[in-house]
């Protein structure tokens, strides 16, 4: 197998040209190392097969499309497309949660409601639905970042393979988002606490 030897970026380029082993060649190289981190977040085999499916046809179709411009990054991009189709999956299905607790996630601590009633369901309803809408205000990339520390219980290390940057520079986007966000809640006056 002579592509065995070849890189990924002249596998990618051999596949956008015609070669249709190349593809299967990277398929083979990644596929544990994207399976298994679909099947970590999702935690369902049936699930992941989907998911993994999903995401080499959007593979295939971008790089049919010639819309492929990761220069030599292939595994990084192909886990972006991976998380943001399990992330797709999470948001249909209404099944994110929060589920961090440490210090650096202390703006979220208005999540812990202790009280069955109605009245408490409904706040933290509302709070949910605020904490989207600021969300939204963030940068893409703190945005992006804070999402997969909040949602996804993501390792910076993961994040940083994911987003193709450094460890630094994801720690980096998290502290501003926090900051951030906090500016936001400040600014508009919003009181998250009852």
């Amino acid at each position: 197998m002579a592509n065995l030897l070849l890189s990924d970026a002249i596998l990618v380029k051999n596949y956008i040209d015609g070669d249709e082993s190349a593809l299967a060649s990277l398929i083979e190289r990644h596929q544990s190392r994207i399976f298994g981190f679909i099947h970590s977040k999702v935690n369902d085999r049936d699930l992941a097969d989907d998911i993994f499916q999903d995401t080499f046809i959007k593979v295939i179709k971008t790089l049919k499309s010639k819309s492929y411009n990761e220069e030599g990054k292939f595994l990084p991009w192909v886990m972006r497309i991976a998380h943001n189709l399990v992330v797709d999956h999470f948001r249909k299905s209404k099944k994110m949660q929060f589920n961090r607790e440490t210090d650096e996630y202390a703006i979220f601590d208005f999540f812990v409601d202790n009280s069955p009633s109605i009245e408490g369901k409904l706040i933290t309803e509302q709070i949910e639905t605020d904490l989207v809408r600021l969300l939204k205000e963030l940068p893409q990339d703190q945005r992006e970042v804070l999402l997969m520390r909040m949602y996804q219980d993501l390792s910076f290390k993961e994040i940083a393979d994911l987003t193709g940057v450094s460890i630094n520079t994801a720690l980096g986007r998290m502290r501003y988002a926090l900051l951030n966000l906090r500016k936001i809640i400040e600014k508009n006056q919003i009181v998250l606490l009852d």
